[in-house]
């Protein structure tokens, strides 16, 4: 029982409402949607901008979808005070000439939910990414863009699994760059959440039975370096769920141009507070983003 109510809360698809619109930021955009190659399909925005540069972003997974973070309709366990919107980020990189794709993993938002009806924390949320670089790579105004990779969390970790996969990422050379922000994969954050080791193994056996996957082996740190482009990884100093010698590894095995960003943002009440504070400071601190971008794309 108790394995089951943790392994809910981990990994239970739809809790994150569409709370957002680009319209409320002056945006125009175009409702769009593809389909990944298991066949689930995925929604989102396209805000079209003033170059033929596209920035993907993949946003951080079960609390979270396109629109951000939201307390609406959470009733016991909150993740931060306020509201956070990507919209933020999408509004300076379209002022910046940038059209923007955000669109929900499956399970989030107002994507289809896949079968097995449960999150992976980046196993097969990988196939979303590809399926939204691919959505782009074959669009007819933008097939011949640059395309720059925003990866949020589990974002970042689906990003980093569809590079490694042999018809993932690698094959489309329009990827020149992206950034990373805050890299954890499943097996470093559950430590870290302080998790006893007996219910982590009931956790692992009923996702085991739901899924068919080992959680505690399915992890997208082996396929680092297979990223073939420009990085740039941002993480807080003060994450309440930081292993620094993870975050250490991953840039140290990554084989690209490759930058690392410690940010240090006022602590927060908890643990949990402190790691979602930084996708709310992406959103309000465009400087070495765009700057990364703008070198690269």
């Amino acid at each position: 029982m108790l394995g089951t109510m943790v392994s809910n809360m981990l990994f239970k698809p739809g809790q994150a409402p569409l709370f957002d619109s680009p319209s409320n930021y002056g945006l125009d955009f175009e409702d769009v949607e593809f389909k990944a190659s298991d066949g689930v399909t995925l929604r989102g925005w396209l805000i079209p901008g003033a170059s033929n540069k596209v920035i993907i972003q993949s946003h951080f997974g079960t609390a979270c979808c396109r629109a951000g973070y939201t307390n609406e309709g959470r009733k016991w366990i909150k993740g931060y005070d306020e509201d956070i919107h990507f919209l933020n980020q999408a509004k300076y990189l379209h002022d910046a000439g940038y059209t923007v794709l955000m669109y929900d993993f499956r399970g989030h938002g107002t994507s289809d939910i896949n079968d097995p009806a449960w999150i992976t924390w980046g196993t097969h949320e990988a196939k979303d990414v590809i399926a939204a670089v691919d959505f782009i790579a074959h669009h007819p105004v933008y097939k011949d863009a640059s395309i720059g990779l925003f990866s949020i969390c589990m974002g970042q970790g689906a990003s980093i699994e569809a590079f490694g996969r042999e018809d993932g990422l690698r094959k489309y050379s329009q990827i020149k760059a992206m950034v990373s922000i805050q890299p954890m994969d499943y097996p470093t954050f559950v430590k870290a959440m302080g998790l006893p080791k007996f219910i982590r193994n009931r956790v692992r056996s009923v996702m085991k039975k739901r899924t068919g996957l080992d959680l505690d082996q399915a992890s997208w740190f082996p396929h680092v370096n297979d990223v073939n482009v420009p990085t740039m990884i941002i993480q807080n100093r003060n994450d309440g769920y930081l292993n620094e010698t993870f975050v250490n590894r991953v840039f140290d095995n990554l084989n690209v141009e490759k930058e690392m960003v410690w940010i240090e943002i006022p602590e927060r009440k908890n643990a949990n507070q402190n790691r979602i504070v930084a996708y709310d400071w992406i959103g309000k601190n465009p400087g070495k983003i765009l700057e990364w971008f703008g070198k690269y794309l």
